[in-house]
């Protein structure tokens, strides 16, 4: 797991910020159903993500996150990956994500994100798009940018960028040169899993195919250090926080 239950993200609220938040249901081109969450900015920017949460779909953590960026002018869609195997419905922390996670396929979680990014559009219109991603969302949010959604620009949170997956996902860095947009990579130094080394060989596959990028790793945070339970990380997640918001244009 990539955080514990009862986290969220370290990111302080701002008043009256977002509109509306609520779930919503999704149809893929393959006929799944799935659950999303939307929340739409009070003062829009003209701006909009995709959010692909961890292992565990979409948990709290990631419907609060929604919010967070909605509260600066980005609308934001957050989305499940269980629907074929889970069904539609809140799941508590008992729930047994692993079987789930093995059983996804990269076609299914490909279908699901171009639907939210289409539902996002739909809302939004000309919106600039963006999608961004955690641990297994955030090697998801990197092939994002091969999936032809005309996307602004992807931004991934420690997410496996080299090597298998749990499921068939292709490794990012062997798909570097049909990324066709610009890059924010955002890693812990301390992460046991994503060596240096690993970032690295990303850093060369990317610049190798000539795609716009930036690969920040903090030194001494480890794996999901993104987590406001994690005080120690603070100042790491506040930089981390502001680095994503000016690779899109948008803060205040």
């Amino acid at each position: 797991m990539c955080f514990d239950h009862d986290s969220r993200p370290p990111i302080v609220p701002l008043d009256g910020g977002a509109l509306d938040p609520s779930e919503i249901e999704l149809v893929a081109a393959d006929g799944n159903r799935f659950a999303a969450f939307v929340a739409r900015a009070a003062r829009p920017t003209g701006t909009g993500i995709v959010i692909l949460p961890d292992v565990r779909g979409l948990h709290a953590y990631y419907r609060e996150l929604t919010i967070r960026f909605a509260e600066h002018g980005v609308d934001a869609i957050a989305i499940d990956y269980f629907g074929r195997t889970a069904g539609i419905g809140d799941r508590g922390p008992a729930f047994e994500f692993s079987p789930h996670v093995a059983a996804t396929r990269y076609a299914g979680l490909s279908a699901d994100t171009t639907a939210a990014a289409a539902h996002l559009r739909a809302l939004t219109g000309d919106a600039r798009l963006f999608a961004t991603g955690f641990c297994m969302g955030g090697r998801l949010a990197f092939l994002a940018s091969t999936m032809g959604l005309d996307l602004a620009g992807v931004i991934g949170f420690y997410g496996w960028p080299t090597g298998p997956a749990r499921n068939d996902t292709p490794a990012p860095a062997e798909v570097a040169d049909r990324i066709a947009c610009p890059v924010l990579g955002i890693f812990g130094g301390a992460d046991e899993g994503i060596s240096a080394s690993v970032v690295a060989a990303f850093e060369a596959a990317l610049t190798a195919a000539d795609v716009p990028h930036r690969l920040t790793t903090y030194e001494g945070a480890p794996h999901s250090f993104f987590d406001r339970k994690a005080t120690d990380f603070a100042d790491a997640s506040e930089r981390a926080w502001a680095e994503t918001l000016a690779f899109m244009g948008v803060g205040r």
